[in-house]
This record gives structure tokens, C-alpha cells and sequence, in this order.
């Protein structure tokens, strides 16, 4: 079955998925689409099917380059992408095997993100739309962070809360449906994938053969699995005072530049060397992290709970945590022991799909289609445009601080 669209005063067919019986049991014919992702600085290209089955994957990381330099350089940024997105895309649907002409839809992320990186994938998109004849599929980057442990777990329905965090962005958020968030808190300064980048480079983990290429959160991770006294630093919690659901990280990023500074003076660190016990400290670290994530996600799951409004409706509690900062084993598991305290389930994406990647980019496509077919589908194509920063359709900050709920604190694990 096809649907009847106008482009440019022609009448094209789409393909959508048709319904036909067999064996006394119905079956859809599967439709693909294709997801662009080119936000910050990996450019993601895959194929998934509208069961949530990924046909191809496709991810061009710029980590590597950018990690000599200390931090994204967004110029340099676009110039990669540029220099790879048609590469991966034809490595995509080789992988996939099949034409482009099989693609049902295009979607691509057009906000949030570095501007003149989401311009590359938007462009790309536009160019193959217009060349394929396929409609386009604009698409919220931290909305497909925060669907896309849908596709791997069939069980979660619509509503549940999501703690959204990564390099870039801090959120909570009630998830209704793509296009259909509500924002409960954000962060007010850094988020926690940055604080880990900046404390990281201060601790001079790269220095370390082991940790050279790699990120801060994942170093931290893995450094502090060498304590031998965990306890040995404590930072103060962020915004203990105040009853709402926002996140601040500069202060444990500040307390732990003074802590660094601290141990380099009382055993001479030389300006080449890490302090002596930098396994302590970022497991020190971890846990005020974990902390702060955990207070704040506590007072959500209790808002949500709130019988005058019962925002997880009739669905069971349901708490997805995703995002870079989910790939952080750590801090995910006080994130689910928080979860039980309150009967919440909890998920998080499989790690390979926690960070940036074109597949939540095509889940949301498919989540989209599933959600509203018809009205999904875009020919204009000219009319979608990027956004470096964007919200969410609704926001409860303010209740939840009028809510002023006072919570009993769920200690982290260890």
C-alpha cells in the first residue's frame, strides 16, 4: 500500500506499512528508515526497520582528533563530517543491504547541537530526499536519547520518567511520545560528560598510556576502580538546599580542582605527573556524582508519584536513564537501586547506543511513524531548518519547585 503525497506539483507514492493475513495471524510489511546524526562530533548513519530491528550501523567518531586538543573544535568538526557523511552512508546501506530506494523516510537531527555540525546532516538529508523522492524526518536529539531504550525494550510504554545525561545536557524529563516531553530540571551551569572532560584533563589522566585516548568519563571510570580508600575524598552536594529537580556540576568540578591542587602541593606533583592516589579521587568523585544525580532523580520519581497528579498514568513507574553518562556502569547502578526503592523499573540503551549514534536518530523516525503516520511525513523540505539550542514541549520546573517536596534520602551503593 502506498500513500498519495505532492512534490513540487507531482504526485509520488510513499510506501507504508500494509496489514495482510496469514496463517490466521497478521503481519505488517516492514518499512526502513534511514537516521542521520551529525550533532557534535560523530557522524552516525543507520537503518532500522519499523520492528526496532537495525539493518546497518554506521558510526565515524572524531574522538581521537579532538581529544589532542583538549576540546571539540566545532569548525574542524563540520570539516570531518563533511569529509565522511556520504562515506558512511554508503558503507550503511551496504551493510543493510539494500537500495535506496527501499527507504521509507529520512530523518535527521536538526536540535540541539553545534550548528554547524547539525547543518552537514541536514543538508546531506535534504539532498537525499530530494534526489530519492523520500519524505524527512526532523528530529529532537535529546528526544531520541530518551526513546530509544524503547527499541530494545518493548515492555516500556508511554509515560515514564527519563534522567537525560551526557556531554552536553543534564534533564529530567516525562516522556509521552516523540514531540511530547516535559521538562521537570535541567542543569544550571556545566553538564556532568563535560565536568568529567575538564576534571579529567586537570587530573592529567591522559597522561597515563592507558587513558590517552579516551574520555574523561571513561577514565574516571576505570581509575576508580584502582582505589584503595574510596572514602578518602568527599565533595559537598550541589543544591542541597533547594526543593526542585535542576543539577549544578560546577561546584564538584571547582571543589575538585582545589582537591587536585591540594595533594599536587603536598607531594610536589611534577607539572608532567598525575597525584599518587588519582584512584581515590575519582572514586571520590564518582560517588558525589552519582549523589547529586540520584537527589535529584529521587525528588522526580517522587513528583511523578504525587497522587493529585499521577504522571506515570496507568503505565507501571518506569525510570530510563540515557545519554553518554549511561554508559558509566557506576553510576547507572545507584541510578537503579534508586529505581527499586520506589517499585520503578529502570533502563538505560545498550552501551552502544547510550552516546550519540544515527540509531536513535532512525528509532525516533520509526516512533514518529508509529505515533502519526501521515502528519509525520515532511516534503517541505526548505522549511526545516537546525536548531542549536531547544526545549520541550512542556515544562514543570516551576511546580516542582512549588511542590517543595522533601525527600529521605536513598544513599548511593558501596
Amino acid at each position: 500500500m502506498h500513500a498519495l503525497r505532492c512534490l513540487a506539483g507531482n504526485w509520488i507514492q510513499i510506501p507504508i506499512p500494509r496489514a495482510s493475513a496469514a496463517g490466521g495471524a497478521t503481519r505488517r510489511r516492514l518499512s526502513y528508515v534511514l537516521g542521520i546524526e551529525t550533532s557534535c562530533d560523530d557522524t552516525g548513519i543507520a537503518i532500522v526497520d519499523t520492528a526496532g530491528r537495525v539493518r546497518a550501523n554506521v558510526l565515524d567518531s572524531q574522538q581521537e582528533f579532538h581529544t589532542r586538543y583538549g576540546g571539540i573544535i566545532p569548525p574542524r568538526a563540520q570539516d570531518l563530517h563533511r569529509a565522511r557523511i556520504e562515506s558512511a552512508y554508503q558503507r550503511c546501506l551496504a551493510e543493510a543491504q539494500l537500495q535506496p530506494e527501499d527507504l521509507a523516510a529520512i530523518a535527521v537531527t536538526t536540535r540541539p547541537g553545534l550548528p554547524l555540525s547539525l547543518l552537514v546532516g541536514l543538508r546531506f538529508a535534504r539532498h537525499l530526499a530530494r534526489r530519492l523522492q523520500k519524505p524527512l524526518l526532523p528530529v529532537h536529539h535529546m528526544e531520541a536519547h530518551a526513546l530509544q531504550a524503547r527499541m530494545e525494550h518493548k515492555e516500556i510504554c508511554f509515560p515514564f520518567l527519563c534522567l537525560l545525561a551526557s556531554g552536553g545536557h543534564c534533564q529530567l524529563v516525562v516522556v509521552h511520545g516523540p514531540g511530547r516531553l516535559t521538562l521537570l530540571g535541567q542543569t544550571l551551569d556545566d553538564a556532568p560528560g563535560e565536568a568529567f572532560d575538564k576534571i579529567g584533563r586537570r587530573l592529567r589522566l591522559h597522561i597515563l598510556p592507558e587513558y590517552r585516548l579516551w574520555n574523561g568519563g571513561r577514565a574516571i571510570e576505570h581509575a576508580a576502580r584502582l582505589a584503595s580508600d574510596p572514602l578518602a575524598y568527599d565533595f559537598p552536594l550541589p543544591l542541597a538546599q533547594q526543593r526542585n529537580c535542576s543539577f549544578s556540576f560546577a561546584g564538584i568540578k571547582n571543589n575538585s580542582f582545589r582537591a587536585i591542587r591540594r595533594r599536587e602541593l603536598s607531594e610536589r606533583t611534577p607539572p608532567d605527573g598525575v597525584i599518587s592516589n588519582y584512584g581515590d579521587f575519582c572514586a571520590g568523585l564518582l560517588r558525589a556524582v552519582s549523589r547529586h544525580l540520584m537527589h535529584r532523580t529521587q525528588r522526580a520519581i517522587e513528583y511523578c508519584l504525587l497522587p493529585q497528579l499521577r504522571l506515570f498514568g496507568d503505565a507501571p513507574p518506569t525510570l530510563v536513564m540515557s545519554g553518554g553518562v549511561a554508559n558509566n556502569d557506576a553510576i547507572y547502578a545507584n541510578i537503579a537501586h534508586l529505581a527499586e526503592q520506589y517499585g520503578c523499573r529502570s533502563y538505560r540503551p545498550s552501551k552502544r547506543y547510550c552516546s550519540d549514534n544515527g540509531v536513535m536518530i532512525a528509532w525516533h523516525g520509526v516512533e514518529q511513524l508509529l505515533q502519526d503516520k501521515q502528519g509525520s511525513l515532511r516534503f517541505d523540505y526548505d522549511s526545516i531548518d537546525i536548531q542549536g539550542s531547544a526545549g520541550f514541549a512542556e515544562c514543570h520546573e516551576e511546580a516542582v519547585q512549588a511542590a517543595a517536596i522533601k525527600c529521605k534520602w536513598i544513599q548511593p551503593l558501596g
